[in-house]
């Protein structure tokens, strides 16, 4: 009888080396990748601002594009400016009549304390005149001169009391028109200021987004009228808080981004949210019902890219990213 041929043992052999190559590259990437902390839940964040009018007014222009990249201070869209011009001229105009009126109060007080000093002389050369006829002979006047010194003497203190009364009012009527005036004062700041609102201009530099206005429209405040994506990005990454141990502020870190494959940014941990994302959510988890399961939170962490390189592609918030950071050993 004849005996069976041998098994060959290539494919065992063969096998047997694909499985070491796996575990060979499965640990060889561990401990490439033990010293890092990688998710990809995570994607470039930056500043929107929402452009809208601090004043109703119909608009005269729009003097930037949907995409188009302005400067900080930079005028966006103008408001028709006539009614706060008018606003402005008759603010001016009440304000010189405050500042008029307040001239001449203030003119009437010094004359009426001009009319005191009189006042006071004449009070004196009446009291002098009362001790002259006092101090003569009482046969060398008659009663007759001496009654009429002494009603020169209430006639005058009468005329001062009245003259400083009147001083009185007149200082009284000067802080009425220094209130009328500093008042016309801050009227004209603020149809200057309601001026400079018909003047929309960018409070960063950044690219415009989401235009909606036209020339023509009437806008009311607070509508938005398109927004501006800020220049500065960064990334949000969300690490679960298992990862956190070895994640610190200012750990080196590299990003690679979906839309500029074979690209990878140099980058560093600005810091760590205080307090995971179900946290500050809309709905937050109510664990106090009794109704809880244990889920791995994740916690927001920011990173700011160290590289140059990001104005020569397009950045925008909501992009993709993968980021990886050196876990720094525990202190």
């Amino acid at each position: 009888m004849d005996t069976p041929p041998a098994r060959s043992k290539r494919p065992f052999i063969i096998l047997a080396l694909i499985l070491s190559a796996i575990a060979l590259a499965g640990f060889s990437y561990y401990l490439l990748n033990r010293a890092y902390a990688t998710t990809d839940d995570a994607e470039i964040d930056g500043d929107i601002y929402t452009i809208a009018p601090q004043i109703s007014g119909r608009v005269l222009n729009v003097l930037v594009d949907d995409n188009q990249h302005v400067s900080a201070g930079q005028v966006l869209v103008q408001i028709d400016p006539r009614d706060e011009q008018v606003a402005l001229a008759t603010a001016q105009a009440n304000a010189a009549q405050a500042a008029a009126q307040l001239g001449v109060a203030q003119a009437n007080q010094a004359e009426a304390e001009a009319n005191v000093e009189v006042a006071n002389a004449a009070l004196y050369q009446a009291q002098q005149d009362y001790q002259r006829y006092r101090n003569v002979n009482p046969n060398a006047i008659t009663q007759q001169q001496l009654d009429t010194a002494t009603a020169s003497i209430r006639s005058a203190t009468a005329k001062l009391d009245a003259a400083k009364q009147q001083v009185a009012g007149m200082q009284a009527s000067v802080v009425a028109a220094q209130a009328s005036n500093a008042a016309a004062k801050v009227a004209v700041l603020n149809a200057g200021l309601q001026l400079s609102y018909t003047r929309i201009v960018a409070p960063a530099a950044g690219h415009v987004s989401q235009k909606t206005v036209q020339p023509g429209n009437v806008v009311a405040a607070g509508t938005g009228l398109m927004a501006l994506v800020g220049d500065a990005v960064w990334v949000t990454a969300n690490y679960k808080e298992t990862q956190l141990a070895g994640i610190r502020p200012g750990a080196a870190a590299t990003v690679t981004v979906d839309a500029v494959p074979g690209i990878t940014f140099k980058a560093h941990v600005d810091s760590v949210q205080y307090g995971t994302g179900a946290v500050f959510s809309l709905l937050p988890a109510e664990n106090a019902t009794g109704n809880y399961v244990k889920v791995i939170q994740r916690v927001p962490v920011k990173i700011v890219f160290d590289d140059d390189r990001i104005g020569k592609y397009v950045l925008a918030p909501g992009m993709s990213v993968l980021p990886s950071i050196t876990i720094q050993p525990p202190p």
